[in-house]
């Protein structure tokens, strides 16, 4: 038996979904071929960004029981798991009593992170246990800091601790990454260094994780969070529950009983705006909006469209494409509010279905404020209403069923925006514009979040700092904070003693604090994306998954996945869901056949000179 060494950098979702799909197409191994995987993390295998450890009220996103592991069904999803491990609902409470005691689990509920974690490192010891003779496994705790190309003799993976790992192959599935501080960090890090011996409150967080964090927050400090969506959730829940406060009832009667440790909480965003509550789902596990205009083939037409007119396939997203997705979303509106099916092509999408979407987009268009409490009013007005929308559910209601479009429609926006489809200053847009649009309104929190926030705010604990436009000012006299609006009738200023950025890196090699990352820069053995002159983020791949290098050729051997990637694709963060076709799954695949076929052609000398000839294609665009 003769051995090759496959490292593995990085094992939460992402790097357990390759030893998946190793141990299902081992039997592609030629014979006399094994396999020597090392499994590069610190943490517990599976879990990645989903610690088992962290505290039980930071909730997943997605209803659990359509988030699997198993695409193909050869395995139980998040739920299913959860209630075969003893889980129990005890009133939103989830423990594992292996017996009757309070409620099973419902198909609808949102449960703990640190649950996801445990059902990923389930998945992680089952895929281990059940590895096929061929393939070996060794889980190195320990983080990559470098990895040196052998000149066509593999790579040395180079670790933490001193360790030096030969290996033949090489996948990257770090995960998600934390920037360098900006110049906008290096300004609030020194304010508050500099301030402290006026305020010794002082704090600034750029991201709050790991939560621990925001330990440093006293009870008698007020605290700006930068962010409405799901990390600013996380935020808000950490300082409320997690310091011993409590809520009682549920939905609109919804009360909190404050620990009074606490500290008083100020929201703020670019726009203001909440992120939209997911609808009651009404479609099953599996059931999808089926695009009728936004569809991958009309993305295909398009580009065919825009060769013939300008020998240049890439397209612009707010004329070619935003109009199929509004028509799209228009045509969903429709079908809700009669409740019965309307045949597409007999569909027009009239300027009463582009009010109710372009409302649904944009509730601000057209609206002023006088002041503060008149935009406080339309905030709280406008989560009630979108929580009346969210009970009725996806089907029942017109806008739940408008916005999870957006969700369903996914592959589409994926042929649109993958691998420079669109043009460079539509790409900026989408990314800058747009993507932040679609995340507020289809990729919101569970209900009983934003009840939460609404209970909040009614027992003095959470208020708004400020409304559309707010700024940070540094206030040097008061040592604090401030978070400036310009309305019309007045400009609000609101002051603060933290500052808590609430939201997720965007993955831009160049500006990361991974030593791996920097000495793949500086080897040449990745680059940043680009599409033209923009920069996007994530590192530059092709079709197979494998990096290119500095020089333009696709590193050979080597394949990246995940969130180092989110930039030549598009939403890669998103879990399988169950009994559907999963792009975390697909890309998996690829990478691994792409591999099982070096393996096969590495001993072919023809084969293996026509495997190299390919992959001297870049896919970014000069």
């Amino acid at each position: 038996m003769t051995a090759l060494t496959v490292s593995v950098v990085g094992v939460g979702p992402r790097g357990l979904s390759v030893l998946q799909r190793m141990s299902q197409l081992a039997d592609r191994l030629p014979a006399g071929r094994t396999l020597e995987v090392h499994l590069i993390d610190p943490g517990d295998g599976g879990q990645g960004s989903h610690p088992a450890r962290q505290p039980s009220h930071l909730l997943t996103n997605t209803v659990a029981s359509q988030v699997t592991m198993f695409s193909d069904d050869a395995g139980p999803s998040f739920t299913e798991w959860a209630a075969t491990a003893g889980y129990r609902d005890f009133g939103g409470v989830f423990l594992p009593t292996g017996d009757d005691a309070g409620d099973p689990l419902s198909e609808h509920a949102y449960l703990p992170r640190q649950m996801l974690g445990g059902y990923l490192s389930w998945v992680f010891d089952e895929t281990v246990r059940t590895l096929p003779a061929q393939i070996r496994v060794v889980h190195h705790r320990d983080r990559a800091v470098d990895i040196e190309a052998r000149g066509g003799a593999g790579f040395a993976v180079h670790l933490e601790k001193g360790y030096t790992l030969p290996s033949d192959y090489v996948f990257l599935t770090t995960g998600h990454c934390e920037r360098i501080p900006s110049a906008e960090d290096r300004a609030y890090e020194e304010f508050a260094r500099r301030s402290a011996v006026r305020n010794p409150r002082l704090v600034y967080r750029s991201t709050p994780y790991p939560m621990d964090r925001l330990q440093e927050i006293a009870p008698d400090t007020t605290v700006a969070v930068q962010g409405f969506g799901l990390t600013a959730h996380d935020v808000i829940s950490e300082l409320t529950v997690g310091r011993g406060g409590l809520f009682h009832g549920a939905g609109r009667d919804m009360e909190y009983r404050s620990s009074g440790r606490e500290p008083k909480i100020l929201l703020f965003s670019r726009q203001c705006l909440p992120f939209s509550a997911r609808g009651v789902n009404q479609k099953g596990l599996t059931g999808q909006h089926e695009p009728r205009f936004f569809t991958k083939e009309a993305v295909r037409r398009l580009r065919e469209q825009a060769i013939q007119r300008r020998a240049d396939p890439r397209l612009d997203f707010a004329a070619d494409l935003l109009p199929l997705l509004l028509k799209e979303m228009g045509y969903a509106y429709r079908v809700a509010a009669e409740q019965r099916h309307v045949p597409p092509e007999e569909y027009e999408f009239t300027p009463d279905d582009r009010r109710a979407v372009e409302h649904i987009v944009d509730p601000l268009r057209g609206r002023t404020f006088a002041d503060h409490d008149a935009f406080r009013r339309f905030f709280v007005d406008h989560v009630v209403s979108d929580l009346e929308e969210a009970e009725r559910g996806n089907r029942s209601s017109p806008v739940k069923a408008a916005t999870d479009v957006i969700r369903d429609t996914r592959a589409s926006l994926r042929e649109a925006v993958e691998f420079s489809g669109l043009t460079p200053p539509s790409h900026r847009t989408f990314d800058s514009a747009y993507v932040s649009v679609m995340n507020r309104v289809s990729f919101g929190p569970p209900r009983h979040r934003n009840h939460q926030l609404l209970a909040l705010m009614r027992a003095g604990i959470v208020d708004l700092a400020g409304g559309p436009g707010s700024t940070v000012v540094l206030d040097q006299e008061a040592a604090r904070f401030a978070i400036r609006t310009t309305y019309t009738a007045e400009t609000e200023v609101r002051h603060a003693d933290a500052l808590v950025i609430a939201r997720l890196d965007a993955f831009h090699p160049e500006r990361d604090r991974s030593p791996l990352i920097r000495n793949l820069l500086d080897r040449g053995l990745v680059r940043p994306y680009t599409n033209g002159p923009y920069q996007p983020g994530g590192i530059d791949i092709d079709g197979q998954g494998r990096p290119i290098t500095a020089v333009g050729r696709p590193l050979s051997a080597a394949w990246a996945l995940g969130y180092p990637v989110e930039g030549p694709r598009f939403y890669t963060h998103a879990l399988p869901r169950q009994g559907l076709t999963s792009q975390f799954a697909t890309d998996a695949d690829t990478c691994v056949r792409d591999m099982f076929d070096h393996i096969r052609h590495r001993d072919d000398p023809l084969q293996e000179d026509r495997h190299a000839r390919a992959e001297r294609q870049s896919v970014s665009v000069p």
